[in-house]
């Protein structure tokens, strides 16, 4: 264990969430006038709600991470500036659908040179399936990377969600990260982005004063796929799987559900497994309080998936994991 890396993510954990907190102090009068949620027949809130908090939790975890990174000024500790480019690219994409609906395929068009421009600061040699040619692997990880964008936006509807779903996997990515089975920078930014995330969620607890928006939810999702990217990449491809197991099967289901129904499924909804929880008898409490469990035990799999290091592990903690989340989709699904 490197302790000094930890000392390291624990200051840039430290001073996002306090940058976070402070800008969202600073931010939320303003976008109560400009950016104001307005209750719908899909929202789960029933009072107008400014949104765009993710302004200050973005802008609280390059900071931190970069300052971190220019005060230490160590050769093994540097991030893509492409990363943290493509981070703010994708942020305005989503504020600019915060503020007006933009159309789908524009949208996915914009989405999608943020996550390639991700995909262009790996370095060639890295590569999941050694025997796939790098074109076709980087084609497939492009698709991959823009359905876990959306993916995390569509998640974030209901308060503390995506803090419930993020923070454990951050955690579990910087510890991993200083037993050294990721390189120190996306380590470095999920420390930074875990406590970014926790500077915000006082305001997010129900009933929220704040949501994340667009603006959030996107460059976070770009940032957890590209941390849970770099530790596949680093031959821990079922620890990387295990972590956003929830975030991948209630979205992943729900899609195909929808899909099968000819429903409109780009379309905003309310199907997802976690709100019709909150339709069948559950408190926004109880739902997020038992995501963020199940993620827990998630992270607790991960952990072991790399501590043994054997395929038979990895095939026997993958179906633990996937049990565990089949049987959470199950509940939320049926009245109490």
């Amino acid at each position: 264990m490197n302790a000094f890396e930890i000392l390291l993510s624990l200051i840039a954990a430290a001073l996002a969430a306090a940058i976070s907190a402070v800008l969202i102090r600073l931010t939320r009068p303003l976008l109560l006038r400009v950016a104001l949620a307005k209750p719908n027949a899909r929202s789960s809130h029933r009072i107008p709600t400014p949104q765009g908090a993710g302004i200050a939790v973005i802008a609280a975890t390059l900071l931190a991470a970069g300052l971190v990174i220019a005060l230490t000024g160590s050769p093994d500790l540097t991030i893509p500036l492409i990363v943290f480019a493509a981070c703010l690219f994708i942020a305005v994409v989503g504020f600019a659908d915060d503020m007006h609906s933009l159309p789908v395929v524009p949208r996915l068009l914009l989405q999608g040179a943020a996550v390639a421009a991700v995909l262009f600061s790996l370095p060639g040699d890295l590569k999941l399936v050694p025997a796939c040619p790098v074109w076709l692997e980087r084609g497939l990880l492009l698709i991959a990377g823009l359905w876990f964008v959306n993916l995390v936006n569509f998640m974030d509807g209901l308060d503390l969600m995506t803090a419930a779903e993020a923070v454990p996997i951050t955690v579990a990515v910087a510890l991993l990260g200083s037993f050294g089975h990721l390189p120190p920078a996306p380590a470095l930014v999920a420390a930074a982005l875990c406590g970014a995330l926790l500077g915000f969620a006082p305001f997010n607890r129900p009933v929220a004063k704040i949501f994340l928006g667009d603006v959030g939810s996107l460059p976070i999702g770009l940032l957890l796929g590209w941390c849970l990217l770099e530790l596949a990449l680093h031959q821990q491809f079922a620890a990387a799987l295990l972590l956003p197991l929830y975030y991948l099967a209630d979205a992943t289901v729900t899609l195909f559900r929808r899909m099968a129904r000819r429903e409109p499924f780009w379309a905003a909804h309310r199907s997802h497994f976690y709100q019709r929880a909150t339709d069948n008898g559950f408190s926004v409490w109880r739902v997020v309080g038992e995501v963020f469990a199940l993620n827990v035990v998630l992270a607790l799999l991960a952990f072991a998936s790399v501590a043994l290091n054997s395929l038979t592990a990895d095939i026997a903690l993958l179906l633990a994991g996937a049990l565990g989340v089949a049987w959470q989709l199950r509940r939320f699904s049926r009245p109490l």
